[in-house]
């Protein structure tokens, strides 16, 4: 098999649940080399969790693959739940299951939300990083907030108005308040529907062409409602992130060698908050795929990300 696309499907050697504290459970699991040098996939969101073809990025017989579900998402129980369930709470679960594990330190994988995690964890324990490689990067700033909720009509009229159209017109302004009303309510036959509009939006967005299959994917029930209701209570709370943003923090993590993969048509995360993030880490490298949108599976994204953690074979 070519060193630069997906490696073939394994399954986890050990899994299990993880009590965190507040009524929490996480899911965790490894596979590849349990010798191996430790690497953590940080999926995105917030809310998506991780799933099979994420272990496939990385070389079974070196690295030796953590994956975990965030609180809230995946297989994470409660499932949905933003009960305590905040970015600093994220990166303290993350740092309890390096220790459950016995790991010193690792190499964090992560894009989109797990760009923010992974800068918002190595921002906290620096020491604990050996690498980053991070796709797709979202800085959680207000800009890209607005971009996410108005912005992307100016590309994506169609999926916005359907975005849009979910809503009461006379709530369409503040689209954000008005999906949390909807997310939030009990009934499943107000909040389910909500769901699915919201992440169909998302996923209709998330590629430089059309994947239907990709977009039916995103609007699984159980899938819809993590991601949704997870990313809007994040969302409403500006991310959970310190005061001046990441970007404020660099300083931190100039020494911790950094790979930053973007699609140059990425409507998710427009390439500027990559381009910005580059530019105040000394320790990174930026690379602007050019025929890739947001998703990890596009082709341009996924073999550059094989061939990044290829490169840090060596570490």
């Amino acid at each position: 098999m070519s060193r630069h696309d997906l490696f073939p499907d394994i399954a986890p050697y050990e899994s299990g649940y993880l009590p965190v504290g507040d009524g929490h459970e996480i899911y965790w699991e490894q596979a590849g080399n349990p010798a191996g040098r430790p690497v953590l996939f940080l999926h995105g969101g917030p809310g998506a969790g991780s799933g099979a073809v994420h272990r496939r990025f990385f070389d079974p017989t070196h690295w030796r693959i953590v994956l975990f579900d965030q609180r809230g998402a995946g297989r994470s129980r409660p499932h949905a739940s933003v009960t305590a369930n905040t970015t600093p709470h994220l990166v303290q679960d993350i740092e309890h299951l390096r220790t459950t594990l016995g790991i010193a330190d690792w190499v964090l994988f992560g894009g989109s939300w797990g760009s923010t995690l992974a800068l918002s964890y190595a921002q906290t324990h620096p020491e604990r990083v050996r690498a980053m490689v991070l796709r797709g990067i979202f800085l959680g700033r207000p800009s890209e907030l607005d971009w996410f909720f108005h912005g992307l009509g100016q590309i994506f009229p169609d999926a916005h108005t359907d975005f849009l159209a979910h809503l009461p017109e006379q709530d369409r302004h503040d689209p954000l308040a008005a999906y949390c009303r909807l997310l939030f309510d009990p009934d499943p036959a107000i909040h389910l529907p909500a769901a699915r509009a919201w992440s169909s939006y998302e996923g209709t967005c998330s590629t430089l062409f059309p994947a239907p299959a990709a977009v039916a994917g995103f609007a699984r029930d159980r899938a819809v409602i993590g991601l949704a209701r997870i990313e809007a209570h994040y969302f409403r709370h500006g991310l959970f992130l310190p005061p001046g943003g990441l970007l404020a923090h660099m300083e931190r993590i100039a020494h911790i060698p950094g790979i930053i993969v973007q699609g140059r048509y990425d409507m998710i995360c427009p390439c500027t908050s990559a381009w910005d993030l580059a530019h105040a880490w000394p320790g990174a490298t930026l690379t602007l795929v050019p025929d890739a949108g947001h998703s990890a599976l596009e082709p341009g994204i996924r073999r550059r990300l094989v061939t990044c953690m290829e490169e840090l074979r060596a570490l």
